[in-house]
C-alpha cells in the first residue's frame, strides 16, 4: 500500500519549535519531489515548502521562509519539516505530499495537484 504517514504535530507556544516528520511506505521517497502544506481553519490549502528529487531546488512560502526547513533522509524513507520561531499565524493542519516529476530538480509550493500522494495530516496548535 502506497502511503504518507506524518507524525510530530502538537501544541507549541509562540516561538518555540517542532519537527514534522512523514513516512513513506510503498514506494521510494528519494525518487519523489517533496512537499508541505497546511491549512487553517476557514482557509484555503497553502503550500509551505518544497524539494526536488536531487536535492538541488527548494522553495518556502514568503510567511515562513528563514523560519522553517524542508529535508529528507533517503535511508529512512522520510521527509521531515523542521519549524523554528513559531507565531499563531503558523496554527493549521500540515500535509506532506510527494510527487513524482520528470524532471528531478523541479518542484513546486504553488500547485498542490501537481503531487501524487498526501499523508493524512497532522494538527498543529501553536497558542499560549
Amino acid at each position: 500500500q502506497l502511503q504518507l504517514v506524518e507524525s510530530g504535530g502538537g501544541l507549541v507556544q509562540p516561538g518555540g519549535s517542532l519537527r514534522l516528520s512523514c513516512a513513506a511506505s510503498g514506494f521510494t521517497l528519494r525518487y519523489y519531489a517533496i512537499g508541505w502544506f497546511r491549512q487553517a481553519p476557514g482557509k484555503e490549502r497553502e503550500g509551505v515548502s518544497c524539494l526536488s528529487s536531487s536535492g538541488v531546488r527548494t522553495d518556502y512560502a514568503d510567511s515562513v521562509k528563514g523560519r522553517f526547513t524542508i529535508s529528507r533522509d533517503n535511508a529512512k524513507n522520510t521527509m521531515y519539516l523542521q519549524m523554528t520561531s513559531l507565531t499563531p499565524e503558523d496554527t493549521a493542519v500540515y500535509y506532506c505530499a510527494a510527487a513524482n516529476l520528470l524532471d528531478w530538480n523541479a518542484c513546486t509550493v504553488e500547485d498542490g495537484r501537481t503531487y501524487d500522494y498526501w499523508g493524512q495530516g497532522t494538527q498543529v496548535t501553536v497558542s499560549s
